[in-house]
């Protein structure tokens, strides 16, 4: 080996020590100089541990550039400046800032003078630390000290204000770095300042910085293209990035590559656009730009993330045709598709057919069809899953187990759910708030309030500080309980072990006060929120109207509507809703004619339950055309009345002797498919369309939604041969 190496000159060792650390051969590289020790001079090394401090640290080895560097005076070869430089800048870009300064102070007691590339490296630390202005200093005084600054230089500096929040600052150096002959950048330097601004997603300044180089002649290349691009596509503003690859497109040299393509498509299917990515897939396709793994697997993403699954398996077959082979990316992003839209059988599929092709499903894929199939209430299988990641080598997490344990909440399986997250602990999964949160919520629903406070106090010993979502399912079981003392002593101690209250407390707050009928503590509850600096919302002004209505105090609750909208609050249908059943149940059908028609005339569209208590309303007060005609209206606008809701109308058709609008009313019935399910069962449409009013009218009666009478006269009227035939040839919807 000394005999072959003696032969071998220092740019030949230069690129054996690249090649052998870029590969991670750390003791191959030791190796290497070992040898070029003993083929060279001792002077003559210098270059090489230089390039072997370089390659370590570009392969991410830290700690052998480190020990190359000790070793230069070990093997008689001291350091130099660029040796220095090469160790500072390692320790910079790994973030050992406090490290690099030593190095420096260790580099002039050794007499060395620190050159442009050092104080560069020196600037890079400054900005990267959150001093940008001690950067500043340091490059006004580099002429002092030898050194005039280069574009690098001033662009480090540029960066470094823009990224700490010094805009004008960044700005005025920027415009006095173009100024100087000297100190003009190149577009590859200018690129990292305008990446730099577009990364932090401020867009506008570097809109800014873009046509000042352009004007003092600076000509962009396809990088900067790529890099507005993307930093437009993060921005959301896709449509400035699609005229700009359409620039492009027209462009003689500077025509779209592959990352330009990938990097419109990936914004493309963030906004969930991924049909009009699919189009530039094309595109690029016809213009000769090959796509590659990650333009296939965006699309495939984007159209999963939107739901389009038969989009993304006909992408999926017309890419594998193309040559693409699918990856664990593809796999996931299906898998996580197919579950997001219930279709967990054929995740379970996909699922089995990657494991077959030996590409591991990692956390993520695992966590989506475990939830998938908790979605699907197939709590067995997903714990089955849960089970087979931890043999296949993929460790649940903790969030892993809160899927589960959310899965067995929503089925009402509560103490399940608490075994679970026992489990979890055992194995050493610590619970964190969600898990706490959904257990809570869970015994709460299910009025098991003493189990909830219990794990209320089993957070504190885990270090978990409850937070208002926590509260607040506390306080809506104990509300819905009834139990207002209680309400009101957690609202304290929420208050008191500084948890913030949200507009979801106050208004659990204001129903609770409702209840007990302490109408004017709920109106107060309006006052402290706008105190807290908490806006209230429709739930909070509906709730209170709710309770002044339940309380009989239609005319406080009309009253409260009103102020509400002076105030510039926004009344919902729901608003409206609450007073005219309030109003309809007190049988004032003059107010709640007029609450409606401001309804309407407002914009607010009825809805079932709103036609409903009208209709009841005016069947009780004997306004039959009234009732009639809601009914038809209600039908109208699509919605289809209950059983009761047509037996109430014919009832008091038949009880004003408006026959012919009763049996009328049975056959609206059968038209829009309110029968009975033996209807159904009658194939021939001849006989159904007998058979039917019939056997309607008899069901009516038989669930007792019409009277005797009534039935009577529907009995004799659905076999009017003359009535059916008038009725059968009158369009009412």
């Amino acid at each position: 080996m000394p005999g072959e190496a003696a032969a071998v000159t220092v740019p030949a060792y230069r690129t054996l020590i690249h090649r052998l650390a870029s590969t991670g051969g750390v003791d191959a590289v030791h190796e290497a100089l070992a040898a070029a020790r003993s083929a060279l001079a001792p002077a003559s090394l210098h270059p090489l541990y230089v390039a072997s401090i370089r390659a370590f640290a570009r392969a991410g080895h830290l700690q052998a550039a480190v020990d190359a560097f000790e070793r230069m005076d070990l093997f008689a070869c001291p350091p130099q400046a660029p040796a220095y430089n090469a160790i500072m800048d390692a320790l910079v870009h790994a973030h050992h800032h406090h490290q690099a300064h030593k190095v420096y102070v260790r580099m002039l007691a050794a007499g060395l003078a620190p050159d442009l590339h050092t104080h560069t490296i020196r600037l890079r630390s400054f900005c990267l630390t959150a001093r940008p202005h001690v950067a500043l200093r340091l490059l006004r005084i580099l002429p002092d000290r030898g050194c005039h600054a280069r574009p690098v230089a001033y662009c480090t500096v540029v960066s470094g204000l823009y990224a700490h929040g010094h805009a004008h600052d960044a700005r005025c150096l920027f415009d006095e770095m173009l100024r100087g002959p000297s100190s003009f950048p190149d577009i590859a330097t200018f690129n990292k300042v305008l990446h730099d601004l577009c990364k932090k997603g401020d867009i506008s300044e570097a809109a800014a910085l873009l046509p000042k180089v352009l004007k003092r002649g600076m000509s962009v290349n396809r990088f900067t293209y790529n890099i507005w691009i993307r930093g437009l596509c993060e921005c959301g503003r896709l449509a400035q990035a699609v005229v700009l690859v359409e620039e492009m497109d027209e462009h003689i040299t500077l025509t779209p590559d592959v990352v330009t393509y990938n990097t419109l498509i990936r914004g493309l299917c963030k906004g969930s656009r991924a049909r009009e990515a699919a189009q530039y897939l094309c595109r690029m396709m016809n213009r000769g730009c090959t796509p590659d793994d990650f333009t296939y697997n965006t699309i495939i993403d984007g159209y999963c993330k939107m739901g389009l699954m038969q989009e993304a398996t006909e992408l999926l077959k017309d890419a594998v045709f193309k040559g693409f082979v699918p990856d664990r990316v593809t796999y996931c992003s299906l898998i996580n598709g197919l579950c997001a839209v219930g279709d967990v059988e054929r995740a379970l599929e996909l699922f089995n057919e990657a494991q077959a092709k030996e590409l591991k499903p990692d956390l993520v894929v695992y966590n989506s069809l475990i939830k998938g199939l908790c979605r699907q209430g197939l709590i067995l299988q997903a714990l089955q899953v849960m089970n087979e990641m931890s043999e296949g080598g993929c460790h649940p997490d903790i969030w892993t187990y809160n899927i589960v344990i959310n899965g067995l909440c929503k089925m009402g399986n509560v103490s399940d759910a608490t075994v679970v997250m026992n489990d979890a602990i055992l194995k050493g999964y610590l619970p964190d708030v969600f898990t706490f949160n959904t257990l809570i919520d869970g015994y709460c629903k299910r009025f098991k309030l003493d189990s909830a406070l219990q794990l209320v106090e089993r957070m504190w010993t885990y270090g978990i500080m409850p937070d208002a979502i926590t509260y607040n399912s506390v306080l809506n079981g104990l509300c819905k309980a009834g139990k207002a003392n209680e309400v009101n002593e957690t609202f304290k101690e929420m208050t008191l072990k500084g948890c913030r209250p949200n507009t979801i407390t106050y208004n659990i707050l204001i129903e609770n006060f409702c209840k007990s009928g302490k109408l004017e503590d709920a109106s107060g509850v309006i006052v402290r929120m706008s105190q807290q600096g908490l806006t209230p919302d429709a739930v909070s002004f509906n709730t209170l109207i709710h309770g002044f209505c339940r309380n009989g105090e239609l005319e406080g609750a009309y009253i409260l509507f009103q102020k509400m909208e002076e105030r510039g609050y926004s009344a919902t249908a729901d608003t409206f809703n609450i007073l005219i059943g309030a109003y309809c149940s007190k049988l004032n059908m003059q107010m709640a004619e007029n609450i409606f028609d401001e309804m309407v005339r407002k914009g607010y569209k009825p809805d079932s339950y709103t036609y409903r208590v009208l209709i009841d309303g005016s069947c009780k007060t004997a306004n039959v055309d009234c009732a009639y005609e809601r009914l038809l209206k209600m039908v109208n606008d699509g919605f289809v009345p209950s059983m009761a809701t047509f037996g109430r109308v014919i009832n008091t058709l038949a009880m004003n002797h408006q026959i012919s609008e009763a049996v009328g009313t049975i056959h609206i019935m059968v038209r829009i498919g309110v029968v009975p399910e033996v209807v159904d069962t009658i194939l021939s449409a001849d006989k159904k369309k007998i058979a039917a009013p019939k056997i309607l009218v008899e069901d009516l009666m038989k669930k007792g939604h019409i009277s005797y009478p009534t039935y009577e006269v529907l009995h004799e009227g659905v076999r009017d041969n003359k009535l059916n035939r008038k009725h059968q040839q009158i369009d009412y919807i």
